[in-house]
């Protein structure tokens, strides 16, 4: 299992995704694209393709000029019947690549916050096996549209679209399953300074909200990558 993984900011990283991965045996191809690394010219050597997120938005090509030739990734992997997982800016980067327009600084959310399935996500095969509410991370600004012909597997109050399929195996999820406790303590403590003025008393509530909810989330975020890797 050849899997590609397209990074966009310097402290994201594939966390209890990246554990489910090497269990599974997977040779990871990382890409440091927001450095300058090159991406593929097209799907052939790798079997998914797994694109992390970041501090931009989906529409920022200027800031990000890889954009274009990622989104021309993204399709030709689905094309191809591989695998693909969008998370948080990876999921709205998806919802781009099929023709679905973005909302910039129209939905925040942040801290673990609860998610509910929809019928099809219950019967879907990488997020039906998760409970039909569970609360899981949140760090964003931005939303999307759900492309056209596409599955909406996970909602919100705050946020319609938290996941979705195009296709057999081309997933977007808004929220980040991946971002277990250990990986949401290190993100606070990288952006400390930036936390402090933008999620004002976070410092003082993070292990308390871990205790209640990080347990249920990191199950729920273990879950689901193994179920992803199933479809790879």
């Amino acid at each position: 299992m050849r899997v590609i993984v397209v990074q966009n900011f310097w402290n994201s990283g594939l966390g209890q995704l990246g554990a489910a991965l090497e269990r599974a045996g997977a040779a990871i191809d990382h890409r440091m694209v927001h450095e300058g690394e090159p991406l593929p010219t097209d799907a052939s050597a790798h079997d998914a393709m797994v694109v992390l997120g970041g501090a931009q938005n989906a529409l920022d090509d200027e800031s990000s000029p890889y954009f274009p030739a990622l989104l021309d990734l993204i399709r030709a992997f689905e094309a191809q019947d591989r695998a693909v997982l969008g998370i948080c800016l990876g999921a709205q980067l998806v919802a781009r690549a099929f023709g679905a327009q973005n909302h910039i600084g129209t939905a925040p959310e942040f801290g673990w916050r609860e998610v509910a399935l929809t019928p099809e996500g219950e019967a879907d095969p990488v997020l039906g096996g998760l409970p039909a509410r569970f609360p899981i991370f949140q760090w964003h600004d931005d939303t999307f549209d759900l492309p056209a012909g596409a599955v909406r597997l996970a909602r919100n109050e705050a946020v319609g679209n938290q996941a979705f399929r195009v296709g057999r195996a081309a997933y977007g999820v808004q929220f980040h399953f991946e971002a277990d406790r250990p990986m949401v303590r290190r993100w606070s403590a990288d952006l400390a300074d930036y936390l402090a003025e933008r999620q004002p008393g976070w410092a003082g509530r993070m292990e308390a909200d871990a205790a209640t909810l990080g347990v249920a989330a990191d199950r729920a975020g273990a879950a689901l990558a193994c179920a992803w890797i199933s479809q790879v």
